[in-house]
This record gives structure tokens, sequence and C-alpha cells, in this order.
């Protein structure tokens, strides 16, 4: 049975809760707000299923990808309500036009992130856009299960963990199955975003009047209508954290809250990696080894290998795996710009393909605080550690202009 000794070999993918056929494995929070498998003795018989389809103790071989592309939506008012290029929107699109059926992940109510799936196009709304949470998996691997035993089309995109996680669950390749995973470089806790949600709420900052304005009444505590964590209005590479709420009683929507990323605070602990999942730091399923069909990723580092393609609206990096991912690629490429590119070059600006974050040295510290101080902490943090995250972004910039040097010298030749 799964025994969880040290949290940074468990990425909360809910394989094993999914598999287990006397349901004795639930998901519960930590102190931190991950949700870790939790096993009922009393009835579970040691049937074993749960290790056999745990990703991180039946680790793959790294992978490289047999393509990589450049390409950006040709609709631009598509890739303006995307993180990126718009290509998740496109495979989605031509899945559901085949009848087929779409796993993503969504806010619900409370907006925690959670996975869900669609039938159909108007819904998709939904599943774009990035979400720096730890999605709740729930029943979607059994719900993804059912479809493809009917022969219905299936796509399903997540972290590469999640991906892993619905591929050791299914234990055997289905042909109408269509997997894509997104580069992560980690997921943050649900709990430091349930609270942050709340500060929000409780303390209405307006864009216009660009400080907090203290809510005088239960009544002016504003409803949340939206959120963006990579609103583009600004630019593709100056993306803004944008909610959108009204007044309780009703009203029209307006802009609760909306900073430059660098500058929000719950993105600040999210870029720093200070409030990332223990497994985040030792991850088991990247260079390939999540066994998705396609890899899609923001493409950073575009101008200095294909400029053409470079608008600041979002192009994405495409890494296609498997000769069934080309087949889905090539169904929609007419409806995007696009070139071939190299692996190298993604790689580049997106070392989170193959290489784990580090651990913060005042991680320990920061949940040493936290239930004292909440949100707060994460301004305690940031001063503490702001010279050496400047130190630390200088050192990783001037690796990665070393690199592209070398590359574009290599390329010439």
């Amino acid at each position: 049975m799964i025994h969880i000794t040290d949290k940074h070999n468990c990425c909360g993918c809910s394989a094993c809760a999914s598999v287990c056929p006397r349901r004795c494995i639930s998901m519960q929070s930590d102190s931190e707000g991950f949700l870790y498998p939790v096993i009922d003795r009393n009835i579970c018989v040691d049937c074993g299923l749960c290790e056999d389809v745990c990703p991180f103790l039946n680790i793959q071989s790294e992978r490289k990808p047999v393509k990589v592309y450049a390409a950006k939506c040709k609709d631009n008012e598509l890739r303006l309500k995307s993180s990126s290029g718009g290509m998740f929107s496109l495979l989605a699109v031509s899945v559901i036009e085949e009848g087929g059926v779409v796993f993503g992940v969504r806010f619900d109510d409370n907006w925690q992130p959670i996975f869900d799936y669609t039938e159909n196009i108007t819904d998709l709304e939904a599943f774009r856009g990035s979400k720096y949470v730890q999605a709740i998996v729930g029943n979607a691997y059994i719900d993804a299960k059912a479809f493809l035993k009917q022969g219905r089309k299936v796509m399903f995109s997540g972290t590469a963990c999640q991906i892993a996680g619905l591929k050791k669950f299914l234990k055997t390749e289905y042909e109408n199955l269509l997997t894509v995973d997104v580069v992560c470089h980690g997921v943050p806790s649900p709990l430091v975003w349930r609270q942050y949600l709340q500060e929000i709420k409780m303390s209405e900052r307006r864009e216009d009047r660009g400080k907090n304005t203290v809510l005088s009444s239960p009544k002016d505590i504003p409803v949340i209508t939206g959120i963006s964590f990579r609103d583009k209005k600004l630019g593709w590479k100056k993306f803004s954290f944008v909610v959108r709420g009204k007044s309780a009683e009703g009203g029209q929507n307006s802009v609760l809250l909306s900073d430059m990323h660098q500058e929000n605070r719950f993105m600040q602990a999210f870029i720093s990696n200070l409030i990332l999942r223990p497994s985040c730091y030792d991850c088991k399923v990247k260079a390939g080894r999540s066994g998705s069909d396609i890899t899609i990723a923001d493409y950073w580092g575009i101008k200095n290998y294909h400029p053409e393609m470079d608008d600041d609206k979002g192009t994405s990096l495409v890494m296609v795996n498997t000769l069934y991912a080309q087949l889905r690629i090539d169904r929609i490429l007419f409806q995007t710009e696009y070139v071939e590119s190299d692996y190298s070059y993604g790689l580049a600006g997106n070392p989170s393909i193959e290489k784990s974050v580090q651990s913060p040295k005042y991680r320990s510290f920061f949940w040493e605080k936290f239930p004292a101080y909440g949100i707060k902490t994460i301004d305690m943090i940031y001063r503490k550690n702001r010279f050496d995250l400047v130190a630390r972004a200088k050192k990783y910039i001037r690796r990665i202009e070393r690199f592209l040097c070398v590359n574009q010298n290599q390329k010439k030749s």
C-alpha cells in the first residue's frame, strides 16, 4: 500500500485513490494545503494497485520530442484569451468537432482549480488560461476511462505529473486518447491561494486608486467574477494578474485588482518557488517522462530564434512526442502561423522542461510564520529574500544569454 514517509515523493496526482478497488484511499490536505493519500487500513486488502499506478514509484525513461514547433493561432481574439499561442484551444476544438470529450482545469464556484470535462466548444472558455494552483483531480481519471471505453475520442490536458498519473491509472494505451501536458515549474499551495482570495475580497484594491480600501460592511464585500493569472492586455511578456468582481448586491463588473505579475504578492511567492509542493523541487516526471503525446509551453526566447513569430501576443512552444500527436497537430496547423523549431531553442527559455526548481532557503521560515501572519508572510519573506532573488535572476539571465549566444553561433556556422 502507498505509504508517504517523504512528501517529496508524492505529487498528489490522485492515481492511487482513483484505482483503489475498495475506495479506501482519500486525498486529504496537509498543513500546507496540499493533498496526500490517506488509507483506511480497516478496509485495505493490500492489493498493491496503488503502488503500481504511482508515477513517482514507477519512473519512466527520458524522452525527446520527435518534432518541435513555434506556433500561434491566427485568431487574435482567441489568442488574447489564452496564456500563450492558443494551441490548447485549437486542439480541444478539433477533438470536440469529432464527437470527442476534452478534460482540463477550470475554476469551481469558490475559485479553486478543479478538473472537469466538456463536450461543447462554448464551454472551453472556462478551461483556457493558466491556473497557478494545484488542481483537484477528483474523478477525472475514472470519467476519462469510461469515455475511452465507449470509443469516444478524449483529450486530457494537465501538468506532467497529472498526465503520468492518468497513464499509469489506465494501464493500457488507447488509440482514442490524446494527452497534452503543460510545462510546469511547480504548483503553489491551495491553502495560500484561498487565504489570498479572502484578502482580496476583504480589502478591495481598485486600479484607479492604487491603494487598499477597507470595506465598511459585509454588503461591501465584492463577489469575484473572473480571475486571470496571465492577462495580456499590456503584452504577453508583461502579463498581469487580474481579478474582476462586482458588489454583493449585484451591479456591473469592475477590476478589483490588477498587478504586473512581478509586483503581485501571490505571483511573487509562486515565481520565487516559495509556496510550491515539496515534490516540485524533485519532480520525477520531467524530460518527457510523463508519456504525453504533446507538450506545450510559452515559447520564451522566441525573438532569438524566430523573431518573425514574436508580436508580443503569445507564441506557443509545441513539442510533438508521438505519431498520433503529429496527426492531431497536422489537422490544426492551417489555423496557425508556425515554423518548425529546435528542441534546444525551446529548452533555453524553458529549463523546467527538464529540471526541477530549487527549494528557496526561506521556505521553512514561511510555513513556520504563515499560521500566525497569513498572506503578510509573503511580504516578510520577499523583503528578506529580494536581494537573493535579484542575484539569482541575474545569474539565470546571464546563463540563458550565454546559452542563446552559443546556439546562435552554432546556427550561423
